[in-house]
């Protein structure tokens, strides 16, 4: 056999070993925040079959999605729950602040008072929130409690009537936590309350009936003119007498 021949069958040996790059052949997803947070796409995912984007998860702060500076110390979760063609469709999962703002609150010779309470919206969803509330002084043993009792009530009772997604959306802007605070100063002065964690235990399973929006008024019918009555003819005026 000539050496020639030996050295091509050894390269189309070598060709064929060679392994192709998977990453080349993967599909990309674009993955789209739920509704109630736009529904517009903030990050990208390579797969290589669809049902391994479903469950993935991805990071990302408020002040990205609204472009309110004031809220970059909140991160938000979201998780891809379903795929439709390149799309890749989320739902939220969960909000924290950052370990650095966190620290930033929290000053010697005050109180703080923690609650974890796992609450069900209105139409079913269950979620675990974190509150915290800081005094500008320390405070007694029996304000700590009245405080993370009125905590308890408030969270609780605005979660069994408010739907999951204004539930979530109150939730993060920190509507929620507002109406802690209004409450548990008049206990003992507060500096500050908030919802600085949640994380979605399930997602809602009761539908809720959509009301109908209310009819609009009939247009009132016109009513039909009244027939004019014919005039009696005017007798033609009788010829003077000569």
């Amino acid at each position: 056999m000539s050496s020639k021949s030996s050295r091509g069958k050894k390269r189309k040996v070598r060709e064929s070993r060679r392994v192709v790059d998977k990453f080349t052949l993967k599909t990309w997803y674009k993955i789209l925040t739920p509704k109630m947070f736009g529904g517009e796409e903030i990050a990208e995912t390579p797969s290589a079959e669809p049902e391994y984007v479903i469950g993935r998860t991805l990071n990302t702060t408020l002040m990205e999605l609204t472009g309110d500076y004031k809220k970059m110390h909140v991160k938000i979760t979201f998780k891809v729950s379903k795929v439709k063609g390149d799309n890749a469709y989320s739902e939220f999962h969960g909000h924290e602040y950052t370990r650095d703002y966190l620290r930033s609150m929290i000053r010697r010779r005050r109180t703080r008072i923690d609650g974890i309470f796992n609450v069900i919206t209105k139409d079913g969803a269950k979620i675990r929130a974190s509150v915290i509330a800081l005094t500008p002084f320390r405070c007694k043993t029996s304000h700590e409690r009245a405080i993370r009792k009125i905590m308890d009530e408030s969270i609780t009772k605005r979660a069994a009537r408010t739907p999951y997604e204004p539930f979530v959306k109150d939730l993060v802007a920190g509507k929620i936590a507002t109406a802690i605070y209004k409450k548990a100063r008049k206990i003992h002065p507060i500096q500050n309350v908030d919802v600085w964690k949640s994380r979605v235990i399930n997602l809602p399973t009761i539908t809720l009936p959509v009301k109908a929006p209310p009819a609009a008024p009939k247009p009132a019918e016109a009513k039909p003119e009244a027939e004019s009555k014919p005039k009696a003819e005017e007798k033609p005026a009788e010829a003077a007498k000569s």
